[in-house]
């Protein structure tokens, strides 16, 4: 089987998504707060490229139903819920609620991915769960592409890194797998960090900046391996956990 990295959903061909596993990976802070929105009792959520997208869907529910999340420059939007911190999704906040997500890089990175025969949303906080799932599809023959959202359409060290984690997973356990050159290249990053995710953080420019926004404490979120453990699934414009009550 085939593992590929992309450094951007916009470098991505129709090839590299028809009929394959795709895990797309935004850990800050994307990635991170839609995994913790869904373990702490959020319906679902539905990402949007923008905050225009939000408010045009949001009148199709109730209000009492939704929250409009979402960032831009880091900063909550004006006039929504919720920003884009892992740490504002709490159980008594988003239990039972439909989020509806705006973010500068991990929704607009899920929007063009269909056709796949699966999108998971991975981080750091739900790694185990999600490698268990891809390892099994990867088992059945799936190719899998690993699609880093980055910042800005420009490469993100921290998403590599994260991308270099689950590859070496893959490999670790199966085989014959072949990988392209940004899956070896993630790789070698993980390897240089290991579990340093703090300094991993520390010298990624993404890291730094939501450091300096007065965002430190997501980077601690963002750094807990295996905390939330759920398996986020994209499929018909919306993210649900895969569990009883949603199968594959």
């Amino acid at each position: 089987m085939r593992l590929d990295v992309f450094f951007g959903a916009h470098l991505m061909t129709p090839a590299d998504i028809q009929g394959r596993v795709l895990l797309v990976l935004d850990v800050l802070r994307a990635s991170t707060t839609v995994a913790v929105a869904l373990a702490n009792g959020a319906r679902a959520v539905l990402p949007f490229e923008s905050s225009d997208e939000v408010v045009a869907r949001a009148k199709q529910f109730e209000r009492s139903d939704v929250l409009l999340a979402g960032e831009r420059k880091m900063h909550m939007i004006p006039g929504f819920d919720l920003g884009n911190s892992p740490r504002e999704y709490l159980p008594e906040t988003v239990e039972g609620k439909t989020v509806l997500l705006t973010t500068t890089n991990g929704t607009v990175a899920l929007a063009g991915l269909q056709g796949a025969r699966d999108v998971i949303v991975a981080s750091y906080v739900n790694y185990s769960a999600v490698s268990a799932m891809i390892r099994a599809a990867a088992r059945g023959a799936a190719d899998v592409s690993i699609v880093c959202a980055g910042r800005d359409r420009q490469f993100a060290l921290e998403d590599a890194a994260c991308a270099g984690r689950y590859t070496r997973g893959v490999t670790k356990r199966l085989a014959n797998v072949r990988l392209n050159d940004a899956a070896q290249a993630c790789c070698l990053i993980d390897k240089r960090y290991g579990d340093r995710l703090d300094q991993l953080f520390e010298d990624s420019e993404h890291g730094r900046a939501l450091a300096e926004a007065g965002f430190g404490d997501d980077l601690a979120v963002c750094a807990a391996v295996d905390s939330h453990p759920v398996i986020p699934i994209y499929q018909d414009r919306q993210i649900t956990k895969l569990g009883p009550d949603r199968e594959r």
